[in-house]
């Protein structure tokens, strides 16, 4: 099977090259303007597929669909919003030759304007899908699934790259490109637009059970997502789509630039796509980690709900996932799947059970949450992955209801000044072998009270559900102090892992945050905890472990 990639050594091109890599009997032709590099890259290229470098400028893609009689055309170049009058060459060209063609197009109007061609491509026999991407690709096939459940009248979703991703000249071109411009959508029932970069929202991706990202930052980006899901769904009256590139100063900087060009009736900022492009590709810091998220609200046996979906992508699998969706069909069609003809976006290409199989041994994971307001509190973070609590831990955390649990502990405090004082103020247990201890637990208005005490020692502290950029963490008060925690299922054990804290209602750094591994789990039919707490500059504070029972 003959594949040829123009830009198929540029960020998304080499990609999906990377991913067809162990599949036997591929010739990936990697083109584009560049001689020299399409050789290096395939001079570097590992892999049973084979690869052959091609000087080619899209303008001639007909005489080398002559000369190379490829099976399968993808446009991985772009940026497709400047593709001009004569954008659709490349599909035009495919038409002609009755080869099949996949792009990875992230302009909205020309995705949304692919179906011109829906008539021709059928009588050539040939599938012409555009857009096969994370949006709307990923998108279509995580709004069917919801829409199984419920009727869709809103949606609003995000993709979160991480710093260490990279982005390619073209992308940033294509972004700063519309930075401030107008962004078709529908909004409030009508056909409407918004401004490109100049609306934000901030939202915490949090897969059930996993570390979430950081509560990002998203701007409003235009992509085909908000063209096509309004059409292929008459009933949705809202629909937004952002991005959250970090670092967050530069996304801010260029928000105020939006603002400034749609404010002022300014030029274009694409002359400043190079700059960015250089800034951003060398400010790469933070955790590398990604991810995406969807949430949509409707209608569920008539009653308001919000449901939402979210991905976490680790290390370097995230920046994969963009050219996942023509990977997935391009297996398929070497299984005997083929598409049918005619001329379309990929909005109904794949469903999640084909994106599953693809996530499937790499540090990709996705999980859906549905809105508990009633729920116990660990329940309403956790979601899901609530079920997956070994059984004690569900007893404990599972009720919302007053009840109190007994046993004994280990404790071990901190010798220096400063960890005697911190374990002082809030009333930490001394140090002890073996100390009987009671926990009672009390619902309250905005959380549950978790009154401690370690043989006649009591302290207290109010734990309840994180909101704004806490969203998704458990928060825990003790007095003036608040600490943010994810609650982290892996290996049986619930893990409680520090993310922000304040003092005072002060957010304060990250450096001297307190943290230590702390985590509840169940040994020989009981639940054992094990507590650490430790900051730095002062070392251990205070540490206890030992079990507990229903009294």
């Amino acid at each position: 099977m003959k594949i040829l990639i123009l830009g198929g050594y540029g960020v998304f091109g080499g990609r999906l090259a990377e991913l067809l890599a162990d599949m036997p009997g591929l010739d990936l032709y990697i083109c584009g303007r560049d001689l020299g590099r399409a050789e290096r890259f395939c001079a570097a290229y590992r892999g049973v597929a084979r690869v052959h470098p091609h000087l080619l400028d899209r303008r001639d893609i007909g005489p080398a669909l002559a000369d190379l009689r490829p099976d399968l055309v993808v446009d991985a170049s772009g940026p497709f919003q400047d593709y001009g009058a004569d954008g659709y060459r490349v599909v035009e060209a495919c038409i002609a030759a009755k080869v099949d063609y996949l792009d990875l197009a992230d302009g909205a109007d020309f995705v949304f304007g692919i179906d011109r061609f829906d008539a021709a491509a059928k009588a050539a026999g040939i599938f012409i899908l555009s857009g096969v991407s994370s949006f709307p690709a990923l998108t279509g096939a995580v709004l069917r699934e919801m829409a199984k459940t419920m009727d869709i009248r809103s949606v609003e979703g995000g993709i979160a790259p991480s710093p260490f991703a990279g982005i390619g000249l073209n992308v940033m071109r294509a972004v700063v490109g519309y930075a401030g411009a107008p962004v078709k959508l529908r909004r409030g029932g009508k056909d409407g637009h918004g401004i490109g970069l100049a609306e934000s929202l901030r939202y915490t991706v949090a897969v059930p059970g996993r570390l979430p990202l950081r509560n990002i930052h998203f701007s409003l980006v235009d992509v085909p997502d908000l063209q096509l899901i309004p059409r292929a769904r008459p009933a949705l009256t809202d629909i937004w789509m952002g991005a959250g590139p970090v670092p967050e100063i530069l996304h801010r900087i260029l928000n105020l630039l939006a603002k400034a060009r749609a404010l002022f009736h300014l030029p274009s900022l694409e002359p400043l796509s190079r700059l960015f492009y250089a800034v951003l590709n060398r400010m790469r810091f933070g955790e590398h980690r990604g991810g995406m998220f969807i949430r949509a609200r409707g209608l569920d046996g008539g009653n308001m709900v919000e449901r939402s979906w979210h991905l976490l992508a680790e290390g370097d699998d995230g920046p994969y996932i963009p050219s996942m969706a023509i990977e997935a069909i391009v297996r398929k069609l070497r299984a005997g799947d083929r598409p049918a003809a005619g001329a379309r976006s990929s909005v109904d290409a794949l469903t999640l059970a084909d994106y599953d199989a693809l996530f499937d041994g790499r540090s990709i994971h996705t999980g859906f949450r549905s809105e508990e307001p009633g729920a116990p509190l660990y329940r309403q973070i956790l979601g899901t992955a609530f079920d997956a609590l070994p059984q004690q831990l569900r007893l404990l955390h599972g009720s919302g209801t007053e009840r109190r649990w007994q046993g004994h502990a280990e404790v071990r405090r901190g010798t220096g000044l400063l960890a005697r004082l911190a374990a002082a103020i809030v009333g930490f247990p001394k140090a002890a072998d073996r100390v009987p201890v009671t926990v009672v637990f009390t619902p309250e208005k905005h959380g549950e009270r978790w009154t401690r005490d370690f043989g006649g020692r009591r302290f207290a502290s109010l734990q309840s559900r994180g909101t704004g950029r806490n969203d998704y963490l458990l928060v825990e008060r003790f007095g003036p102090l608040c600490f943010a925690m994810a609650l982290v299922v892996e290996d049986g054990r619930l893990h409680l892992v520090p993310r922000r804290w304040s003092a005072f209602g002060i957010p304060m750094p990250r450096w001297l945050m307190p943290d230590g591994a702390s985590f509840e789990t169940e040994v020989d039919g009981a639940f054992r905890f094990d507590v650490e707490i430790a900051a730095p500059l002062v070392g251990l504070i205070v540490a206890y472990r030992g079990s507990l029972a229903s009294a």
